[in-house]
């Protein structure tokens, strides 16, 4: 087998054990980060350090952080948290998270821009994926980057071509958070697809989201990966309906193209400074709640452990495997 990087160092693919594939640690602008009304490090941190021991004598033993650029990464501090939790694999990725335009930092450099040369960003995430992030030691060991309600921006665009070219150079997996209302995974594999992707490498992110098994049986039929990855955000789809979704799915025979997740976080900055806002707004939306509530909604639903395995073991295997 093959090994991927995590926080912590490389580990073997067979080693991942139960993967959840798209959990934040923490969802946090650096202003808000040096805000004291805002933040404290310490509070939080040990708030982090108490979810994911928790999550992890749940049985879960890898979770993927999809927190880019656009979302606050900031390696140190969950390299600091993993040291914490012995047991949990962290695996962490690169990219850029953005639903309209490129962040001044790329606006004009680049392909035709004032300052006209290769593309930047591929540069860039090669280097956090094959020599590390920053200074921390830690590489990635994935691409993330965004499509939602404005669609193919040009700015979007430019970043997933980016991705792509990153994944051609390196190998590395894609998940691309994506809007489900307006079916955004199709455009998403048509333009990936294009550009070279082998698609079976690719989390069709919140593909949970929708409930048309149109849509969704026409982008697992590519070879992606269907995220079923916001359990408990029950706001845009309630869990019932998720469960439904899954189990329906899997009765097609489509078990070998989904994971599941909950994009959850121990602290996220876009609802307030109150870690409490979050969770009246979404009581269910925290790490628990698909060992809680959600395997078991499965099983009664006709969902074989094998199954369940084959979402949750087998699967991110396969994703983080070496091509």
């Amino acid at each position: 087998m093959s090994a991927v990087e995590t926080v912590r160092g490389p580990v073997d693919v067979a080693d991942l054990g139960r993967t959840l594939m798209h959990e934040h640690v923490f969802v946090l602008s650096a202003e808000s980060a040096a805000d004291g009304a805002w933040w404290d490090e310490e509070e939080r941190v040990a708030d982090a350090v108490a979810r994911l021991r928790e999550l992890r004598d749940l049985g879960v033993t890898t979770i993927a952080d999809p927190t880019v650029w656009g979302l606050g990464r900031y390696v140190p501090r969950i390299r600091r948290i993993a040291e914490q939790v012995p047991g949990l694999n962290i695996i962490v990725a690169t990219g850029l998270y953005t639903y309209n335009d490129v962040p001044f930092r790329y606006l004009h450099r680049g392909p035709g821009e004032l300052l006209d040369m290769p593309e930047p960003m591929v540069g860039d995430f090669v280097r956090d994926l094959t020599e590390g992030i920053g200074d921390s030691g830690v590489k990635a060991a994935f691409l993330k980057c965004a499509v939602d309600a404005p669609g193919l921006t040009p700015g979007v665009e430019r970043v997933l071509r980016a991705v792509a070219a990153a994944h051609r150079e390196t190998g590395a997996p894609i998940t691309v958070h994506t809007h489900s209302p307006s079916q955004a995974g199709r455009p998403v594999l048509d333009l990936l697809r294009a550009e070279g992707v082998d698609l079976t490498r690719v989390v069709v992110g919140h593909a949970g989201d929708s409930n048309d098994l149109d849509y969704l049986t026409a982008l697992a039929d590519t070879g992606a990966v269907l995220g079923m990855d916001r359990f408990g955000l029950d706001i845009l789809n309630p869990t019932s309906d998720r469960v439904a979704t899954v189990a329906a799915l899997c009765e097609r025979g489509y078990a070998d193209r989904m994971v599941l997740s909950h994009d959850a976080s121990c602290f996220i900055d876009w609802f307030g400074p109150d870690p409490e806002s979050v969770r009246k707004l979404a009581p269910n939306w925290h790490y628990r709640h698909i060992s809680d509530a959600v395997l078991p909604a499965l099983r009664a639903a006709g969902v074989t452990d094998a199954q369940i395995d084959q979402m949750l073991v087998e699967n991110p295997r396969r994703y983080f495997s070496a091509r």
